[in-house]
């Protein structure tokens, strides 16, 4: 089957055709609609609840230069290896794992004390130690569950 447009308006469903000036939202995560105008786009904006986002002009590729997405109609498959410890460290590593409302509430309530802004990432960093050893037990004992004895 040989495509005569790029893609369809995510608003309208009009083609775009090759080589075509654009609309395309400024939201990095929202790369998957292209619109013919910027009236199209502004359709868009109040679905997706965007807070701050604007149509940026672009062209679509020239037809020698298109590859065609998967023409089955399976669903894509990707597959994702398992992850290495030793991998990047994800957002979680500095998170706050405590919820700060409830330690303060206990330290008030048990000790008569107020509690510092500091003491939950050093008590996350605690928690995160801790949670790594019971992980570690678990994998060494050949589960993938972490248990209330791990700990």
């Amino acid at each position: 089957m040989d495509q005569t447009y790029w893609r369809k308006c995510g608003s309208c469903k009009k083609e775009i055709g090759f080589n075509s000036i654009y609309q395309a939202c400024s939201v990095s995560s929202c790369t998957k609609f292209a619109f013919c105008s910027v009236d199209c786009w502004d359709q868009h904006n109040p679905i997706m609840n965007h807070k701050s986002a604007w149509a940026e002009e672009r062209r679509s590729p020239r037809k020698e230069e298109f590859v065609p997405e998967s023409t089955s109609d399976a669903p894509r498959r990707i597959i994702v290896g398992a992850k290495s410890a030793a991998s990047s460290p994800s957002s979680m590593e500095k998170e706050i794992l405590i919820v700060a409302s409830k330690m303060k509430q206990y330290i008030k309530d048990k000790h008569d004390m107020n509690t510092s802004g500091n003491v939950m990432e050093a008590l996350s960093d605690h928690v995160r130690f801790l949670a790594d050893k019971a992980a570690e037990k678990a994998r060494q004992e050949g589960r993938k569950t972490v248990m209330d004895r791990d700990f």
